[in-house]
């Protein structure tokens, strides 16, 4: 298994972890944020208006309402990312990464406006008389491109499992089990049963459930997020220079944190940012394709609202949770995993200036140091030898070696840094990332130890709702390859994946979850930037079309 990811994590590193594809990403934003003269401030009051209902007729051809849609839209993009991922961001590129998190959102509000727009303009009607649509619809219908058309589904398809249904039950079963001590197997069992009810009833259902499941769960989690910012009230300026302060310097070391690049922020706050949003995947527009509306427009206008809630809003609350409990910095109690930990030969020091230079270059790469090869005496699970262990990028501390949860008295094997025997199980203080990140950071309130029951809930409703949403881009996407009757096998075979990954590992799920978004998102960004005149037309178009049947309303045109 740790052959394969690393197989995949240089496969990543050419195409959704490469230098240059925050800049694909952010530049196709930027082009249409200028070329549209800047819809995401122009039209948001607008887009407010049309989600309200205001201009629906119920002789629109659909199957959901602008609100449905944009909840389905939301639940898929509302998830992992939001509490795991923003605390992943900041854990390696320190604070300025929320910056460039935030710079992702506001270029793909416009993004999300376009490639709604066009998917939703050159939809069909399946054989089964839904709507069908996304991006592969406007390269078949439009550009004439079935060969890419067909390379996107194939990545929906496989980005279903990457991102909206492995991951996510991973990190609830995982989240459940820790905090309330529930058997992973039996979490996953449960929900991929509740999984199957809802997704067996199509589009209709789905947006039945996640119209009431997302604004409850963003209820829940705004609260427990205020009660942890204002308990720490005398850190939240600070917090909120820091995301500006370190833009132009990196982030430096602080506590257990080794500090981080100006390009670590970068490319890890546009990369969690689209993780998060999804804006210029080409994921959304699938459904909102099933919205009713006349204009394509009116959905792509309610499009905008989803980066906005998303990351703007719900990314911003974890970060500044983060930021203002300090747990970024601290090193807390934690078993470790063997892929985010290094045995270093030699003895090092994150107290002393030359410690934490030299350990911050291994870390960023920039000055590897060696890494031990050889035998290790341990006794009463204490290391004899005089070695350092690097794990979740920082210098650990207080480490016991356990098996069967006894501490160990034997030599044990290590190469190249890594442990031979993977039944051995190490723990001490280090940093840690991800969800148990910020479930600590909701301790830091006036809920206490309770607060991390908040991230729990809210893991599980974020998490699971997302695997509900893509469980239709994937069907959606079958549709489009194989037809309607391909879809029930494939729901078969989503289900059964996601009961597995509740107690499986899934290292290199989420590995493959960054190529796959490449691969959709990389044949997207070049879809609409080929129909640019065509939004532009169509954007034209509507506000013509819009003063002619609504002469009352005034337009921000």
């Amino acid at each position: 298994m740790r052959e394969l990811n690393d197989i995949l994590t240089i496969i990543d590193s050419y195409i959704g972890s490469a230098a240059w594809f925050p800049y694909v990403l952010l530049g196709t934003g930027l082009f249409f944020t200028i070329y549209l003269r800047f819809p995401q401030v122009r039209y948001f009051r607008f887009a407010l208006r049309v989600v309200s209902g205001k201009f629906d007729k119920a002789e629109h051809e659909g199957d959901t309402n602008h609100f449905q849609a944009l909840t389905t839209a939301l639940s898929g993009t509302v998830g992992t990312g939001n509490i795991a991922g923003v605390a992943l961001a900041i854990h390696i590129g320190g604070p300025a990464a929320v910056f460039w998190m935030l710079m992702t959102a506001a270029v793909g509000m416009c993004t999300k406006f376009v490639e709604v727009t066009l998917s939703h303009k050159y939809r069909e009607k399946a054989e089964d008389g839904t709507m069908a649509g996304g991006p592969m619809y406007y390269m078949k219908n439009k550009l004439n491109m079935k060969w890419l058309a067909a390379i996107f589904a194939i990545a929906t398809i496989l980005s279903s499992f990457g991102t909206g249904s492995l991951p996510q039950i991973n990190s609830i079963s995982a989240s459940l089990n820790a905090t309330f001590g529930l058997d992973e197997m039996l979490v996953g069992g449960v929900l991929a049963v509740l999984l199957g009810l809802v997704i067996i009833g199509g589009i209709k259902r789905i947006a039945a459930v996640t119209s009431r499941l997302v604004p409850a769960m963003a209820f829940i989690y705004l609260v427990g997020a205020l009660s942890v910012i204002i308990y720490n009230y005398d850190n939240i300026i600070p917090s909120f220079i820091s995301i500006f302060s370190d833009l132009f310097t990196g982030s430096a070391a602080t506590g257990g944190f080794l500090g981080a690049s100006i390009a670590f922020a970068f490319n890890k706050g546009v990369g969690r940012g689209l993780f998060s949003n999804e804006a210029g995947q080409g994921s959304a527009p699938i459904a909102h394709a099933a919205a009713r509306a006349k204009e394509p427009i009116s959905e792509g206008l309610v499009a905008i609202l989803e980066p906005f809630i998303d990351t703007i809003v719900i990314c911003t609350l974890t970060a500044m949770v983060l930021l203002s409990s300090g747990v970024w910095t601290e090193k807390l109690q934690n078993k470790f995993d063997f892929v985010d930990m290094e045995i270093l030969d030699g003895k090092y020091f994150d107290t002393t200036d030359d410690g934490r230079i030299a350990l911050g270059s291994h870390i960023s790469k920039e000055k590897p140091l060696p890494l031990f090869t050889g035998q290790l005496n341990v006794i009463d699970g204490k290391i004899q030898e005089d070695i350092s262990i690097i794990n979740a990028r920082s210098l650990a501390e207080n480490i016991a070696i356990f098996r069967n949860e006894k501490p160990i008295n034997e030599v044990i094997n290590i190469t190249n840094g890594k442990p031979e025997d993977v039944t051995l199980v190490f723990e001490g203080k280090s940093l840690v990332h991800s969800a148990p990140l910020t479930a600590e950071a909701f301790t830091r309130s006036f809920f206490g130890r309770y607060g991390q029951y908040i991230v729990s809930i809210g893991l599980l409703l974020f998490a699971f709702s997302t695997a509900i949403s893509w469980s239709y881009y994937g069907g959606r996407a079958m549709t489009y390859l194989l037809g309607s009757k391909s879809v029930v096998y494939y729901r078969i075979v989503y289900v059964f994946a996601f009961f597995i990954a509740s107690f499986a590992d899934t290292t290199v799920i989420w590995t493959l979850s960054g190529i796959t978004i490449a691969l959709m998102t990389l044949p997207n960004l070049f879809g609409i930037l080929m129909l640019r005149k065509d939004m532009k037309s169509t954007v034209d178009s509507y506000w013509s079309n819009f003063k002619k049947d609504w002469p009352e309303e005034k337009t921000p045109e």
